[in-house]
């Protein structure tokens, strides 16, 4: 098969389209036929040489990627509900900028036909991480929440989740996008100096909890804003979350949560933009784009 790899870590460069032995399903597995894969920071960190400690050690080349969306073509013993030719979106650990993945068949869900492919490989990361965050920091009906970063595919996610429980959300973006926020149902609100006091004035109430997608000056905010920090989750300062008493985002993926969102989609009654779809041969640039930490939406290789 052809995968998108790395043979050592380094900058996006180093990702290059290698052709590799195609998995087989094992007992209680699918393999699947990638149509789809999402692109996230998570993955331009593995790029660089880091590895989750839940990983232990994984062999050279490595291939990035754990989200996708594609066709059943393989079906392991003592796999039940779900056939050949059935066609899914789901989660992995990496190994997802392929032609074929191998998972647990507890780990895809079914795709309804009015999502397209390239919104159902990039979906588990925006939803599920938004999803465990909001469960993680309690946010109840009534309350403010604060999200940073919220053009972005968590943002994005988590923006519609807090506003379907009754939450409030003021949500920090560049100006280009805050017409974007708006259609979402947030209060848009500007990076930069003087954040926190925009923020104050627009939600004189205070601010319950706070979702941090960007690191930084936007943790800083937050911390100034929120008065329990184990309110506020971190997407992206892991390291520093344990001696500020900020969270990180915790608990298990679901194909559950995922078809949920999948389905919401398929009415209508949930956003997921892509903002831009990438061909494997191109996986460096996507990994270029999102690194700059901008723009709306998901960045998704079409395999």
């Amino acid at each position: 098969m052809r995968a998108a790899a790395f043979a050592e870590p380094g900058s996006p460069e180093v990702l290059k389209v290698m052709e590799l032995p195609a998995p087989q399903a094992g007992p209680g597995q699918v393999r699947v036929r990638v149509r789809a894969a999402g692109v996230q920071p998570f993955d331009t960190a593995v790029r660089a040489g880091w590895l989750p400690p839940y990983l232990g050690e994984v062999d050279f080349p490595r291939i990035p990627g754990n989200e996708f969306a594609g066709v059943v073509d393989q079906v392991g013993a003592d796999v039940t509900g779900i056939a050949v030719g059935a066609e899914v979106l789901g989660f992995s650990r990496l190994f997802a900028y392929a032609e074929y993945i191998v998972v647990p068949a507890t780990d895809v869900t079914a795709k309804p036909a009015a999502v397209p492919w390239e919104v159902a490989g990039g979906l588990t990361s925006g939803v599920q991480t938004a999803e465990l965050a909001i469960d993680g920091m309690g946010l109840a009906e009534g309350e403010t929440l604060l999200v940073h970063g919220a053009a972005g595919s968590v943002g994005t996610a988590a923006v519609q989740i807090a506003r379907r429980r009754g939450a409030t959300v003021i949500g920090t973006a560049r100006e280009a996008n805050h017409d974007y926020l708006r259609a979402l149902g947030a209060v848009p609100v500007a990076y930069g100096e003087g954040l926190a006091d925009r923020v104050r004035a627009l939600a004189p109430g205070g601010i319950d909890a706070a979702l941090d997608g960007a690191g930084g000056h936007a943790l800083e905010v937050s911390l100034e804003l929120v008065r329990d920090r184990a309110r506020i989750v971190t997407l992206v300062e892991h390291g520093k979350a344990a001696a500020l008493g900020v969270r990180v985002v915790q608990g298990e993926r679901t194909a559950e949560r995922l078809g949920r969102y999948a389905r919401l989609y398929a009415e209508g009654a949930f956003a997921f933009p892509v903002r831009r779809t990438y061909r494997l041969e191109e996986a460096a640039d996507a990994h270029r784009e999102i690194e700059t930490g901008h723009g709306q939406g998901k960045v998704v290789l079409a395999i």
